[in-house]
This record gives C-alpha cells, structure tokens and sequence, in this order.
C-alpha cells in the first residue's frame, strides 16, 4: 500500500499573504491583458489560475512541490499587466514573486532557473566577474566565432537549448559604462539639480551608448550627474526570481553606495530597475537599520522620462521627420504608472509623429531572463507584438527599458525587418545632436 507523500507548504518568512490573495474576486478582468494566456488560453497561466494554485497551497490542499503548481507560476512573466486592469487592486506581483521566494527557500527552482539563479546570485552581485563575463561574451560575438557557430548550427544538432540561448544572448557593447569607468558628468550651462545615476548590470555592458546619451540629455538639462563607485545591480532579476535575500543585500549596499541625501534624484534609465529601486521600502520593510532609509532612498528615484517631465526639459528643435512607436515597458506603465511622460518628450520634437499599435501595453515577452528560460512562449509573446508593430507601417521603436530593446531587436533579425530599436534616450539625444 503506497503512502501519499505529504504535502509542503508554505514557509513563515516571506509567505503569500493569505489576506492580499483574498482580495481577487475571480472576476476576470485580467485574462485578456495576461500576455501567457493571450497565447496559451489555458487558466492556470492567467493571473486568476495562478492565484488559485497559490490559494491551494496556502490552504493546505496542494503541495508547494506540485509540479503542476511550479510549471504555472514560474511560466508567469511578472509583467503586472494584471494589476493595472484589476478593479479590486490585487497586487499580483507581491503574490508571484513571494511564490518564487518560496520555492528558492525550499530548492525546488525548475533546472533552468536554478542554473540562472547561479549566475545572479554569484555574477551579477560582482561587478568585476560581471564585467569578465561581458568581455568574453563581447570576444566572442566580434571575433566570429558567434558567426560561424551560427552559421554551422552545430549547437543545434548537439545542444538546442545552447542555441537558443546564444540566439537570445544580447549583444555587448564596444565599450562598457559602468561606474568604474566614469564617476562625474558636469552640467551644460548653468547647474539647476544634482542628480545620481544608477549604471546597473545589463545595460552598463550591452547598451553603453543608451547610458552616455542618458548622461548627455541629463547634462544638457543643467544636471550635474554623478555615478556612484561603489553601486551594485539593483536586485530586480534576484526578486523576481525569488533570490529575495540577495536581493536585499544588493538593496543595502545601495542605499550605503547613493547616500540619498546628497542628491536631487536618482535617476534610472532602466524600467525593470527603477520599478525595484523604487520597492525597496517593501523589500526592507522588515529590516531595523535600513528600514527608514530605504523609504527616504525610494522618495528620491525616477525614471528617466518621468524626471525630465518634471523638470520640464526642453526638447530638441530641430526637425525629425519620423513616425515613432513607443513601446511600452511593463514595469513602467503598469509597475510604476508611467506612460505619458515618455511619449509627451517624444512628441515635443518637431517632425515626429508618435503611433499607437493595437494593444500597446501587452508585454514583449522579454520579461528579464524569461526569454532565456521560457523561449518558447517568450517568442509566441513576441510575435504578437512584432505583428502590432508591423501593421502600423513605422520603423522606429523607442522603449525605455533593456529587455524590451534587446528582445524586439531579436524578433527584428529573426523576421527580416527593418526596425530601428533604440532608448528613448538615444532618441532624444539624436534630437538635440540634429540642431
């Protein structure tokens, strides 16, 4: 007579909150803005299943070690779309990213998150090893040897999801620009703020040129804008893969790194890694020491679009004849509620002509790692909005965050077309250099 293995549940620390999952009604709602059950049409990959599965574990009637329960909450791309179309306010994210918490606690990541685990929790917390990555990963690409691999589809035969992950790698930049590189960029002009930038992980080594044409148009807007030495990643990948320790040692050692005080703002040019930044009161809540200051840091960071709209930077006047798409980053429309801004400093140029495609906030299903861990459904995500994009007929893309620029300029070579992917930033520099 075979016994039925017990159920696991939940641990006490950093467990769902069984108050915060009562608060979805099952209305719905979410379903259609869900980007996994816009392809998939399954309700366990809809915010409304998954709540339920976690209900379940909560409840004690499934165990935390279901394959089930893991196979759908870790195929959720932590988007929040949810969250902005709930009319009871559910905070989905709290909810999925303490599911990712707890199966970390517990060791039961699937085989391809906890290989990414390893490389967060001891790459992307070093910036010297990180760096090191990113020089091997930049030989590799320039030297041809991306090319020929590419070309013989060797790791295609021998190890398809090597190939996809080579297919998925971003490309690195010519040179990097990470706070060892360069500490101070003075003000154009008169000084009018004293700001502090976050250089981050991904976009310090794959788009440099986003990051010194961020630190131009900050400059020109009569900021004095300072890096930080000693800042690390911001922890974003680590939170929503559940690495939640780490990433409050990484929120620690940044609050010590920006000194809050000494600034007008932090600005971050990176949505994923502002939406972090600014939860840090949430994610060190509990924490004696930091607690305070991490509610006085995460009074003074903004997005890059939302701090120039309130400074009222002035934009370029010289003519730009182009229909622009902005592409809509999850973790600032829905994360952080911006949306307008960006497109307000877009259109202020002469000569552009912004253009909406259908659905313009569905997720691109870049998602941080998840194109590397869910490529499959990552590209059925993909080519719903290539389709968008392409039925309106524009050419240019602007976003403001990495992960969306990196996997629309992929979906862009896979399907032969001729976009031009770019951050808002280099947008509105390229502006401002055309006078």
């Amino acid at each position: 007579m075979s016994v039925a293995a017990p159920r696991v549940g939940f641990s006490t620390d950093d467990a769902p909150d069984p108050a915060t999952i009562a608060t979805c009604v099952h209305c719905g709602l979410c379903l259609n803005e869900c980007p996994t059950y816009r392809v998939l049409r399954l309700e366990m990959d809809s915010p409304r299943g998954r709540i339920q599965l976690t209900k379940a574990v909560s409840d004690g009637h499934m165990s935390l070690t279901s394959p089930t329960f893991l196979k759908h909450t870790f195929r959720c791309l932590d988007c929040r779309a949810c969250e902005t179309a709930c009319p009871s306010g559910v905070k989905y994210g709290e909810i999925i990213e303490d599911v990712r918490a707890q199966t970390v606690q517990a060791g039961l990541l699937p085989k391809a998150r906890r290989i990414a685990d390893l490389v967060l929790r001891h790459v992307f917390t070093r910036p010297q090893a990180l760096r090191l990555l990113g020089q091997g990963l930049r030989l590799y690409q320039r030297s041809g040897l991306q090319w020929l691999v590419r070309r013989s589809r060797l790791l295609h035969a021998l190890a398809p999801p090597l190939a996809r992950l080579d297919e998925m790698s971003p490309p690195m930049s010519a040179s990097f620009l990470q706070a060892s590189d360069l500490r101070f960029v003075p003000a154009e002009g008169e000084r009018r703020y004293r700001v502090a930038f976050l250089t981050g992980c991904i976009m310090s080594l794959s788009l440099a040129d986003a990051h010194r044409a961020s630190l131009r148009v900050l400059a020109r807007a009569g900021c004095d804008v300072h890096i930080p030495e000693h800042q690390q990643c911001c922890g974003a990948l680590h939170v929503h893969g559940g690495a939640r320790e780490t990433a409050r040692d990484l929120a620690r050692r940044n609050i010590d790194a920006f000194a809050a005080d000494a600034y007008d703002a932090i600005i971050v040019n990176s949505a994923g890694c502002g939406s972090t930044l600014k939860e840090y009161g949430h994610l060190l809540a509990g924490d004696p020491v930091y607690g305070d200051r991490a509610r006085a840091f995460v009074a003074k960071v903004r997005d890059f679009s939302e701090f120039l709209a309130e400074i009222e930077a002035p934009a370029g006047s010289a003519a730009v004849e182009r229909e622009v798409i902005y592409q809509d980053a999850c973790h600032l429309v829905h994360a952080q509620g911006i949306s307008q801004q960006p497109r307000d400093l877009i259109g202020a140029i002469p000569g552009v002509t912004l253009v909406e495609t259908a659905n313009p906030t569905i997720c691109c299903g870049a998602a941080g790692l998840y194109s590397a861990t869910d490529t499959e459904v990552s590209l059925q995500i993909l080519d719903e909005k290539l389709d968008a994009i392409e039925a309106t007929g524009a050419r240019t893309i602007v976003s403001g965050n990495p992960g969306c620029i990196l996997h629309l300029r992929t979906g862009a070579r896979r399907r032969g077309l001729d976009l031009q992917v770019m951050h808002l930033a280099e947008f509105l520099d390229s502006a401002n250099a055309a006078e």
